[in-house]
């Protein structure tokens, strides 16, 4: 963008707040390229104006490549890829793609309006991508939103709501303190436990244990390698399966085939546990060990 883009008329068309349209007008009357002028409100300490004037003009194709990258914040307007680690004491924004091929911490929120690629862990505050999220593994304090898909080789631990609108692949346990919500397939290597509800709109697979705080929800089957917990309600879409026990929260039911026709349930809408759950409202139950062919597969 050139300056004449990113003038004071511009700006006031946006409806600005007080304090930042004047800081404009007292630092850059004539306005200012757009990258420069985020770099001095990051500088001036207006983090949040930096990050507000982006969400107005929108990002940019620039990329910027470094060896490292350290700093209080962060607001660039394209795509950032870093070669090694990347340190940020608050905020990491990018208007379109970040890349790091090493470890990434950042004590705020780190969002992309693009993928979030990274060969080390990520360490943040909060996470909000446009596009997928890659990582190693991930540490969040907050919320995550993530526009794509998400895939870690290892352990993802989340302290708030956990928000996917594609696939989850995660290659250890999946840890959140809020609820968990995929619009696709969730899988699970290790365990999966949430506080809040379990929510995908296709398959859940897990190889370990599975414990929703609330309701426990899949548009297919959901399988898992040990026992399948909830506080509330348990629904699946087709069958549902567990070396071990199946149980519901107090007073709920599980529910399975719910979009299967009933003459269908011996073969698509097959409960499979050690014990029959408490509460079986739907589907075709099956012991374990009757079973000839072991637990159901699903299609996560």
């Amino acid at each position: 963008m050139s300056a004449l883009e990113i003038s004071r008329r511009l700006v006031k068309a946006k409806n600005p707040c007080a304090q930042g349209f004047r800081w404009l007008l007292r630092h850059h009357p004539d306005g200012h390229d757009y990258q420069p002028l985020l770099d001095a409100l990051v500088a001036d300490g207006r983090v949040d104006d930096a990050c507000w004037l982006l969400d107005q003009f929108g990002p940019t194709h620039a990329v910027l490549r470094l060896d490292r990258l350290a700093g209080e914040a962060i607001v660039f307007a394209g795509s950032l890829d870093v070669r090694g680690d990347i340190d940020v004491g608050t905020v990491l924004r990018v208007g379109r793609t970040l890349r790091a091929g090493g470890y990434v911490r950042v004590g705020g929120a780190a969002r992309a309006g693009g993928d979030i690629v990274v060969d080390g862990g990520l360490e943040t505050g909060s996470i909000e991508a446009g596009g997928d999220v890659h990582a190693l593994r991930l540490d969040i304090e907050g919320a995550v939103r993530v526009e794509g898909q998400l895939r870690t080789t290892q352990d993802v631990v989340c302290q708030q709501d956990l928000d996917v609108r594609g696939r989850v692949a995660v290659g250890g346990a999946l840890v959140s303190r809020g609820r968990v919500h995929c619009g696709r397939s969730l899988q699970v290597r290790g365990d999966l436990q949430a506080d809040g509800d379990i929510r995908a709109g296709e398959g859940i697979l897990v190889c370990g244990a599975v414990h929703a705080g609330a309701h426990l929800d899949a548009g297919q089957g959901i399988r898992a390698g040990d026992s399948i917990a909830a506080g509330g309600a348990i629904r699946a879409g087709e069958s549902l399966a567990s070396p071990e026990t199946i149980t519901a929260g107090p007073g709920y039911g599980v529910f399975a085939g719910l979009c299967v026709q009933q003459d269908e349930w011996p073969t698509s809408a097959r409960v499979q546990a050690r014990v029959k759950p408490e509460g079986l409202m739907s589907g075709w139950w099956e012991s374990v060990q009757n079973a000839a062919d072991g637990p159901a597969l699903v299609r996560p």
